[in-house]
């Protein structure tokens, strides 16, 4: 049994604002008012571990520590079938250069690697979404997501952020760029990480 979450505040660290716009639509409903890492002026912690779980982890623990509160982490991206699970945990790193985070460069870097393999269609691909909520006494739980789909070409959409706009999730014709921020909360990688939060946390 998961343990269950009985304050009324939660650190979400996070400092990127449309992961946190998603965690406060999809928390709203149990009265939970969450914080970012901005509103504590946190800084951004080294992500050196090798996997989803152990990067969530390390910035979950860095914001109990500065805050005394408990926090939520998320570690995310996307896989790539025909690029080996790249980017994987490196997927914001592809979009940084000059000028800073470009997720239209990472997009482009993306294809462009897939049509150097040559890799086959459809080009598979899946978000997956790793949660560790800490406690400060030390407790830790776990919840992991998966929304498989498939890379496309070009870019379409405007809405979300990140490679939503060449993500085409399975079974459904539209990018989550596509996608109205409502529906893509229901379905997405992080709402099936939520969900299983939310049941054995929350629920």
């Amino acid at each position: 049994m998961a343990r269950r979450f009985q304050g009324d505040t939660l650190v979400i660290a996070t400092h990127n604002r449309g992961k946190l716009d998603e965690f406060a639509a999809l928390l709203a409903p149990y009265g939970v008012t969450v914080k970012s890492n901005t509103d504590f002026a946190l800084p951004e912690p080294d992500e050196t571990e090798t996997t989803f779980v152990g990067n969530a982890r390390i910035k979950a623990l860095a914001a109990v520590a500065a805050t005394g509160l408990p926090a939520l982490a998320d570690d995310s991206g996307i896989e790539v079938d025909g690029l080996g699970g790249a980017p994987g945990i490196h997927t914001a790193d592809w979009a940084e250069g000059p000028g800073g985070r470009d997720f239209h460069r990472a997009m482009t870097r993306t294809w462009n690697a897939l049509e150097a393999a040559n890799a086959p269609y459809p080009r598979g691909a899946r978000f997956c979404c790793t949660l560790v909520l800490a406690w400060p006494d030390g407790h830790e739980e776990v919840f992991e997501g998966v929304m498989p789909g498939e890379v496309v070409w070009p870019m379409r959409g405007v809405e979300g952020h990140g490679y939503d706009p060449i993500f085409q999730p399975q079974g459904y014709d539209v990018t989550f760029g596509e996608m109205a921020a409502e529906e893509k909360n229901r379905i997405s990688h992080r709402a099936r990480a939520v969900a299983k939060l939310v049941e054995g946390c929350f629920g």
